[in-house]
């Protein structure tokens, strides 16, 4: 069994906002409320849902792009969460992340080289005499040439500028890397090279990736364990094999049957989540999911289920799922 890498706990993020027409009303967005989750060394943890669930903020708070209202992030022994902009430059080298559009987030004055080169010389990784041949390594680990170190970004195809981006990422030699929707702006094809290329380099380097993204094959290809998240809260965890195979919670299940597919008897008898994702400036009490469960009682309304192991490493926040076997499905969602 792999250490523990990073240890979340009860990790909250609030924003503050001003409504109306004029901003005359104060209110608050509930990012995370109380998401907890171990990262162990070498596996890819992804995180999944719909839009506004929290995915992205969880990685910039771990990160600490982002500072956390409350909670803790352990690594090495330290609360990261905790960090000032001093503090955290030391950890700055083993926690990188990769976004989802590389394009925004290279220099359009900056060569390719130069930007490779920025990060290395920042934490004085290699001196200037070493920093070409630093170069050239980190271009192959990608599937780039040299060449490609005197080229601007907007001279790049997506696909090439994601290799970069990846690059950039390992250039300080991390341990942990963020992908946020790191190829969901690529094109299929291109989709399939990026996602073995993160798998090649985990192999080579030992990496430990936290996936978000909202493709379920993708998902399914990439991951170790699975963590489903609705309104900034862990609905379900489980090995990515588990999860596929039998989801247990109502809203995993709902997700899993939304996946298009070739069978037309899986199309019929796709039942589809009633109304809208509630607001995250006005959560529901109790489970977040129970205005639109169809498995709803008295008791979510009022009492949030706590996560809990169901099964051998799959953990679910439900009151309506006894265990792996003992579970009432008379009217859910698949």
């Amino acid at each position: 069994m792999s250490a523990t890498l990073l240890s979340i706990r009860d990790l909250r993020k609030e924003f503050p906002v001003r409504l109306g027409a004029f901003g005359e009303r104060a209110a608050t967005v509930h990012a995370l409320d109380g998401f907890s989750v171990d990262i162990v060394e070498g596996e890819t943890l992804s995180l999944v849902g719909e839009s506004g669930c929290g995915k992205s903020t969880t990685g910039y708070c771990v990160l600490n792009i982002q500072r956390p209202t409350s909670g803790s992030v352990i690594y090495a022994g330290t609360d990261i969460a905790k960090l000032d902009d001093d503090g955290m430059r030391p950890f700055r080298r083993d926690l990188q992340i990769v976004f989802q559009d590389p394009y925004s987030t290279l220099n359009p004055r900056m060569t390719i080289g130069d930007a490779l080169a920025e990060p290395i010389l920042f934490h004085g990784l290699a001196p200037k005499a070493e920093i070409r041949d630093r170069l050239r390594q980190l271009l192959a680990d990608v599937g780039l040439s040299e060449r490609f170190a005197n080229r601007y970004p907007h001279e790049l195809s997506g696909g090439q500028r994601q290799r970069v981006a990846i690059a950039r990422a390992l250039a300080c030699r991390p341990r942990f890397i963020v992908c946020d929707e790191a190829i969901s702006a690529l094109d299929v094809s291109v989709q399939a090279q990026i996602l073995n290329l993160l798998l090649d380099l985990q192999e080579k380097y030992g990496l430990t990736y936290l996936f978000i993204a909202h493709d379920l094959a993708v998902v399914r290809h990439i991951s170790d364990r699975v963590g489903v998240m609705y309104l900034g809260r862990m609905a379900e965890l489980a090995r990515a094999e588990a999860l596929f195979a039998r989801p247990l919670h109502p809203y995993t299940r709902a997700l899993l049957s939304a996946v298009p597919s070739t069978d037309p008897r899986a199309a019929r008898n796709r039942q589809r989540l009633q109304g809208e994702v509630p607001s995250p400036l006005s959560p529901p009490s109790g489970c977040r999911f129970h205005t639109r469960c169809p498995l709803a009682r008295d008791r979510c309304r009022s009492e949030a289920p706590a996560l809990r192991e169901v099964a051998e490493g799959q953990s679910v926040a439900c009151h309506a799922v006894a265990s792996a076997t003992e579970t009432n499905w008379e009217n859910s969602p698949a």
